[in-house]
């Protein structure tokens, strides 16, 4: 039987770049399938699918259009669709592993148990992870508990497994009604029960408070999550506070146990394997456990990660209102519509959410970078100073806050104000490098305290020595300061990171004035002209090109460059 193992990658490796062009000069659906390519290259999924199954009409059996066509379905949530391709694979002999896991979903939707057991005994492999842990649920599923655990003994026996195979029996325990079973493998730290996750502790805590031991319960959230204002943390704090028994809803069916796998796979995956693959899995989770925020806002944010904007605001969107986590997966589709350039769309969607809860800091936080993104500078001053308002003293978060606001009260021409909120900023992070930067250069520009300013560029440089915006700020000051031949390295420098930057440019020319290489500086200002600047900056630009940067300068009331006068 022929082992196809899915990567992901829509198009298989085994149509090249060669088979692909044979075919084009010969095969009517060539265009299909060259189309189908191009789709599933921009992980425009729906698109993909098409053509894909278009492809197949005069080769229903060619293995790497069918693997991609159930790739695509899966990609989009469309198990349904994903069914009878993954089933067609099977007849025809094609060991995939993308579908063995859409068989071994749509059997776990069924209850099928029986059958997959059948399918593990037959040879049929997805992932020795996931391959283990289902097999455990599915003697769940069939009523046999002692063949449930020993399923999941078996996974924390194999290397590498053991977290997993012990937070997986943790659960099957606990959906039975075994608490203090389920209690004493969340709380063995020995095992690497710490090693769990935050839905670990979740459920542990909603073991103990079954268990009526509310202040463990309190301990563990504590612990896991310190001082939080995520509003499902807080709720459950909340709640744990009032001695209320919480309900064991983190699993409380095999099918659930089996959404839960896939979903720690996805988990797993999203910081080390590609997000088209990624989705997968998350995308069964989602399928099989159609409640689960968890699995819905991973999916959207793997979504959004590969720019389908579209995708992710659906799976935002699919979170209840009356869920706690519906705040976060608001915020989630207020930055997919940013990305995606619905600004207006995504303002509403923030001034609705601030309506909401104005009592989240970082709602109104939201709001402002929204409101700017509108140009509506005085609104978002406001949100940004509600967010500030609310903020705890000691929220870390406070310095992006202050931050943002020096940078729209730049915008707004209130110096006093930006800068405040810039040096507050600095205050509470004094080694970030932005801030530094922004206010550094701020004030050259203004020609203010400038050896000041250039300990700040200089701390930014060392911090983050591959920024060419900061290198061009190093180079800046020092023009500002009138070293002309140090300007010159980092100026160089800076062109080189930021090599299309219109200002990066005009200020390389500018140094190259200054000491003396007249014929670099008009060339470094052409190129400048050449990157779309600012219409005042290109103006400026023109002026320099025609009469020199001293006749410039002069006409502004500044002082000729030291070289240019013979100094």
């Amino acid at each position: 039987m022929k082992r196809l193992i899915s990567t992901g990658i829509f198009v298989a490796t085994l149509l090249g770049a060669d088979t692909a062009l044979a075919q084009t000069a010969a095969d009517p659906n060539a265009g299909a399938y060259l189309a189908a390519r191009n789709a599933a290259a921009l992980n425009d999924f729906g698109a993909a699918a098409t053509y894909f199954d278009e492809a197949l009409t005069r080769d229903p059996l060619n293995p790497a259009l069918l693997e991609n066509l159930a790739i695509a379905y899966l990609a989009l949530g469309d198990i349904a669709r994903a069914v009878p391709v993954a089933q067609d694979m099977r007849t025809a002999g094609l060991d995939s592993q993308v579908a063995n896991l859409i068989l071994v979903t749509d059997a776990v939707a069924q209850g099928a148990w029986d059958q997959i057991i059948a399918d593990f005994d037959a040879g049929l492999v997805v992932s020795p992870l996931f391959d283990g842990l289902v097999l455990a649920w599915a003697r769940l599923g069939q009523g046999d508990m002692t063949a449930a655990l020993a399923g999941f003994d078996a996974v924390i026996a194999t290397d590498g497994m053991a977290t997993y195979g012990l937070f997986h029996k943790a659960l099957a325990l606990a959906s039975v009604g075994d608490y203090e079973g389920a209690d004493a493998i969340l709380a063995d730290t020995e095992q690497g029960a710490q090693d769990f996750g935050p839905r670990a502790a979740i459920a542990h805590v909603q073991v103990l408070s079954q268990l009526r031991r509310h202040a463990d319960a309190a301990a563990v959230l504590s612990t896991a999550f310190g001082d939080t204002l995520d509003p499902t943390i807080v709720s459950l704090t909340e709640r744990v506070a009032a001695k209320e028994t919480l309900p064991f809803d983190v699993v409380t069916s095999p099918r659930q146990g089996v959404a839960e796998v896939a979903f720690m796979i996805a988990s797993l995956l999203s910081t080390e394997a590609r997000d088209d693959y990624t989705l997968q899995y998350a995308r069964v989770a989602q399928f099989l456990a159609p409640a689960s925020t968890d699995a819905a806002l991973l999916t959207a944010a793997l979504l959004q990660n590969m720019g389908r904007h579209d995708l992710a605001a659906a799976a935002f969107a699919s979170v209840p209102q009356d869920d706690p986590s519906f705040v976060n997966a608001e915020l989630g589709r207020i930055d997919t519509l940013r990305l995606s350039g619905d600004a207006a769309v995504a303002a509403e969607v923030a001034q609705a959410l601030a309506r909401t809860r104005p009592d989240l800091p970082f709602v109104q936080a939201r709001l402002g970078d929204v409101l700017r993104d509108n140009d509506d500078l005085p609104g978002a001053l406001a949100a940004y100073g509600r967010a500030l308002d609310l903020y705890p003293a000691t929220d870390p978060n406070r310095w992006v806050v202050h931050y943002t606001r020096a940078i729209v009260a730049h915008e707004m021409d209130d110096w006093p104000q930006a800068e405040a909120d810039f040096r507050a900023a600095l205050a509470l992070n004094p080694d970030q490098a932005q801030v530094l930067n922004y206010l550094g250069y701020s004030l050259v520009e203004r020609g203010e305290k400038l050896d000041e300013a250039l300990g700040m560029i200089e701390r930014a440089v060392v911090d983050q020595p591959e920024s060419g915006a900061i290198v061009d700020s190093l180079g800046w000051v020092y023009f500002q300061l009138g070293r002309y031949e140090d300007a010159v390295d980092p100026l160089e420098r800076a062109a080189s990171l930021e090599a299309t930057d219109p200002i990066v440019n005009d200020h390389l020319g500018d140094a190259y004035w200054a000491v003396g290489r007249a014929r670099e500086a008009q060339f470094q200002w052409q190129r400048a002209l050449s990157f779309d600047p600012e219409p005042d900056l290109a103006a400026r630009i023109r002026d320099k090109l025609a009469r020199g940067l001293d006749a410039v300068r002069s006409d502004e009331g500044l002082a000729p460059t030291r070289v240019a006068t013979g100094q």
